[in-house]
């Protein structure tokens, strides 16, 4: 499909509410994990290797729901992309950790801000760049005119959007560095030159570099951040959090284990929104048994 049909068919499903469009996501996550297949098969080997102490059917449980919720935020993204920003903020329900945003803004120093993938990270990114002058990371897709419409959809709100390569790696330490904000998805698997192996749920697991190297090199503040799916249609939470302590660390190893601690401690909030049919342990550790 070219990337002018997919953004027709974003518009289309747009007209969606999203209860509507939550419901129907749930609908076809359900379907996909009695279905079987390539997601529902990494979903239960994440579970099992990160919740080896819960019973089958637990696990099974946490993982249909999971797959539910996944649906969910694939029909909420043309909501995030196509409604105005206002009527997005709007489903903005309650905001928890505000306060931590006052400490940044008088310190007058860059604040990283780390959003995994867990509830929708399509309205995070929203709702901080309603309110600060923000760049966010992105991989480019393969289609340019889905890029440009990407981009274009992403950047209404005054975000900047920095491709992964070394000129926008380069305009992330500056943005910092001028006290501004900046937004990672921390708990993509990075290329091999980009990361570290450091303990997520007790699995040495790839794990980005440049967050650390961020903190370390322009002194800014951590903080974690998710939208919390509330149930029913209701709309969304938004959850900051400090990061772990350990992440402004020197120490690369202590800094990557207190960014994934990060993490898991937001997972652990909602793991049910978490996106575990990501190959997250997708390169094995020395020594380490596979995960799948």
């Amino acid at each position: 499909m070219s990337g002018k049909l997919i953004a027709l068919a974003f518009r289309l499903l747009s007209l969606l509410s999203l209860r509507w469009a939550q419901n129907i996501g749930h609908f076809l996550g359900g379907l996909v994990w009695r279905l079987g297949g390539r997601s529902v098969e990494t979903t239960r080997k994440n579970l099992l290797a990160c919740y080896p102490n819960l019973t089958d059917a637990e696990r099974e449980l946490l993982g249909r729901q999971s797959l539910r919720e996944t649906g969910a935020t694939a029909m909420e993204i043309p909501l995030m992309w196509e409604w105005p920003v206002e009527r997005c903020l709007g489903l903005i329900k309650e905001i928890e950790g505000e306060e931590l945003l006052d400490s940044y803004k008088a310190d007058g120093k860059g604040l990283l801000l780390l959003a995994p993938h867990l509830g929708n990270w399509e309205l995070a990114g929203l709702f901080f760049a309603s309110r600060y002058k923000m760049a966010a990371l992105y991989s480019p897709p393969n289609r340019l005119e889905f890029e440009t419409y990407i981009k274009n959809v992403r950047s209404r709100s005054g975000s900047e959007l920095v491709a992964t390569d070394r000129r926008g790696i380069i305009r992330l330490f500056s943005i910092l560095r001028e006290g501004g904000v900046v937004g990672i998805l921390p708990d993509q698997t990075p290329r091999l030159e980009g990361g570290e192996f450091a303990p997520f749920y007790g699995i040495p697991t790839a794990t980005m570099t440049l967050s650390s190297k961020l903190l370390h090199k322009t002194g800014a503040q951590p903080l974690i951040t998710f939208a919390q799916r509330l149930p029913n249609g209701e709309g969304f939470k938004i959850v900051i959090k400090k990061a772990d302590k350990g992440m402004t660390s020197k120490d690369m190893p202590e800094s990557l284990a207190a960014l994934n601690r990060s993490v898991e401690q937001c997972i652990e909030m909602a793991p049910e929104q978490y996106q575990w049919e990501y190959k997250r342990f997708r390169r094995t550790a020395p020594g380490e048994t596979p995960v799948y």
